[in-house]
C-alpha cells in the first residue's frame, strides 16, 4: 500500500512536469496538456511499466512529428507547428489503454504481475492488449511521420497503386519499417521495466523476452489495419486549389479514395482496438 501512495505521488509530479513541457514546446495544446495530465498520472499509479509505454510513444513520436516539418507543412491538411495534439488525439490514442491499466491495478492490487497465464489469463491478456494498444499507435505515428518523407512513390495498401502523398492508407516501405521498429521500443521499454519491477516467477522471468517480437509485429499490424482502414473508410481526395490531398469533399477536390465513413482520429481508435484485441489473444496464446 506504501508502494502504491509513493508511485501515485511521483505519477502526478511527473505527469505535471510532463504536461506543462509539452504544452510548452507545442506538442500539445491545452486541452490535450490537461488530458494528458490524467492519462499519464493513471499509467504511472497502475505500474511504472505501463507508464513507460505511454511515455516511450509520447516521447518519441512528438520527436518525429517535428522533423521535416516544411516538408510536411506542404503536404498534410492539418498541419500544427510542433504537432500541436488535442483532448481529441489524445483520448483516441490513450482511452482504452487507460481502462485497461485501471482495471488490471484494481485486480492486482497495484502489484506488479508478469505475463503468466498460470497465475491469471484475465491478467496476461490485459497486459497483452496494453502492449498491443501503443505498439499500434506508435507503429501508427513512426509510419506515417517518415512515411511521408519518404522518397519511395506511395502506394496505396487496397491496390497498391501510386498515389500523391498524404493520401489515407498510402505506404511506403520505409513507413513499414518504422511501424515495425516502433513496435520493437515499444516492446523493449516493456520488457526493461517489467523486469525490475514486475514480480515473476524465475522461470517465466526470461519468457517476458517474447514481448519484444509480439510488439514490433503489433507495430506493423497495426499501422496496416490503420492504412487499410484509412483507404477504404476515409475520405482521400486532391484539392486543385490548396495543392495537396484533403479528406473532405469539395468543388475543387478530385476524389482519389475512400469514403467519408470515419475520420482520422476514428480510424486510429478503431486500428487500436482492433491491434489491442488481437494482441492479448496472442499473449494468452503464447503465454
Amino acid at each position: 500500500m506504501e508502494g502504491l501512495l509513493i508511485r501515485s505521488v511521483a505519477a502526478v509530479a511527473l505527469s505535471a512536469a510532463i504536461a506543462a513541457r509539452a504544452y510548452k514546446r507545442l506538442s500539445l495544446d491545452l486541452s490535450g496538456a490537461i488530458l494528458g495530465f490524467l492519462v499519464m498520472a493513471i499509467h504511472i499509479a497502475a505500474g511504472y511499466r505501463f507508464g513507460a509505454l505511454l511515455l516511450v510513444f509520447f516521447f518519441t513520436s512528438s520527436k518525429l512529428t517535428k522533423i521535416g516539418q516544411e516538408k510536411k507543412r506542404l503536404l498534410g491538411e492539418d498541419f500544427k507547428e510542433g504537432g500541436q495534439r488535442n483532448w481529441v488525439q489524445v483520448l483516441a490514442n490513450s482511452a482504452i489503454a487507460t481502462v485497461l491499466v485501471v482495471v488490471v491495478s484494481a485486480m492486482t492490487r497495484g502489484h506488479g504481475m508478469c505475463l503468466d497465464t498460470k497465475k491469471s489469463d484475465v491478467v496476461t491478456a490485459l497486459i497483452g492488449g496494453i502492449i498491443g494498444h501503443y505498439a499500434c499507435c506508435n507503429g501508427d505515428t513512426w509510419s506515417s511521420e517518415i512515411g511521408i518523407l519518404s522518397k519511395a512513390q506511395p502506394l496505396l495498401v487496397t491496390n497498391f497503386k501510386i498515389v500523391r502523398r498524404g493520401t489515407n492508407g498510402a505506404v511506403t516501405l520505409d513507413g513499414l519499417l518504422a511501424a515495425a521498429a516502433a513496435g520493437f521500443v515499444v516492446g523493449l521499454s516493456y520488457v526493461i521495466t517489467a523486469l525490475l519491477t514486475a514480480e515473476c516467477a524465475s522461470d517465466v522471468t526470461w519468457r517476458q523476452l517474447l514481448v519484444i517480437p509480439i510488439a514490433t509485429a503489433a507495430g506493423l499490424l497495426g499501422s496496416l489495419i490503420d492504412s487499410f482502414l484509412g483507404a477504404t473508410l476515409q475520405y482521400s481526395g486532391y484539392c486543385n486549389v490548396r495543392k495537396k490531398v484533403v479528406s473532405k469533399r469539395g468543388p475543387t477536390v478530385s476524389r482519389i479514395s475512400g469514403m467519408s465513413i470515419l475520420d482520422n482520429n476514428a480510424v486510429n481508435a478503431v486500428s487500436v482496438l482492433l491491434t489491442t484485441v488481437l494482441t492479448a489473444f496472442a499473449c494468452l496464446y503464447i503465454f
